[in-house]
């Protein structure tokens, strides 16, 4: 029969993984880097999983296809079910977006240099977990728990020399570009203030107009999520100096 499939670019594929959790008939998999249709049957060609792609290489097609089979779906997601209760480490989308706290401890160099000596700090990364992507971020987890949490666009940490040691210590990191992403991060970002005991927020944005998008959504998540959570925000500049 002729119906709507999707189809995937593959030459735009990143192999994010992002439309395989968009997918609720398991219809897709990640296959030496690239999503990839399983099957026909499993694809009932609605598009659900298109908008989860951030590089636009999920499409409809008309073509010749077997029926959609919600037996055939039910028995898939059973089977995938099973496969992640028996091995629960098991990553079925980008291992990008796999959750991890990470554990610093502070770190010191010494450095001799003919007849003097001295300690010289080196310079330790301040990033607490893994993904730092807001697109890939969990809902729930639990570094969230009483984090103070910092919301930064993408250029910030480029632009101001001293992001880590000045922003990023001691809290929790969620980036993101509002122009590149093309995403409104506002409903995201209300889940996470939601349902996650958070302590503080601080954002942090360069002072180009297009990185209003990020300041806006924080401040659109913060109503949202019922809760009075102390907030600021810092803007910087396109030379790299602190503004407000």
């Amino acid at each position: 029969m002729i119906r709507k499939m999707v189809t995937i670019d593959e030459n735009k594929c990143n192999g994010c993984g992002l439309c395989i959790t968009g997918c609720h008939e398991g219809a897709l998999q990640l296959v030496n880097g690239k999503a990839k249709l399983v099957s026909d049957s499993y694809c009932d060609g609605l598009g659900a999983c298109l908008p989860a792609c951030p590089m636009d290489a999920i499409s409809l097609i008309e073509r010749e296809a077997v029926p959609f089979d919600e037996e055939a779906v039910k028995e898939r997601m059973e089977q995938l079910e099973l496969q992640k209760a028996q091995s629960p480490n098991i990553t079925f989308s980008c291992p990008g977006k796999a959750s991890k706290e990470i554990k610093r401890s502070e770190a010191t160099v010494s450095s001799v240099s003919g007849s003097v000596s001295s300690t010289i700090s080196e310079s330790v990364s301040e990033l607490r977990q893994w993904p730092c992507q807001i697109k890939l971020a969990p809902i729930n987890a639990p570094y969230f728990n009483n984090a103070n949490l910092l919301i930064a666009a993408d250029c910030t940490s480029y632009a101001y020399a001293n992001f880590h040691r000045d922003f990023m210590k001691n809290k929790i990191t969620l980036i993101g570009c509002p122009k590149l992403d093309a995403v409104d991060y506002a409903e995201k970002l209300t889940e996470i203030l939601k349902y996650n005991n958070i302590k503080s927020v601080t954002v942090v944005r360069m002072e180009v107009p297009c990185c209003g998008g990020i300041e806006s959504a924080v401040k659109q998540a913060l109503k949202d999520c019922d809760k009075m959570i102390p907030w600021s925000i810092t803007t910087i500049s396109t030379d790299g100096e602190i503004l407000d």
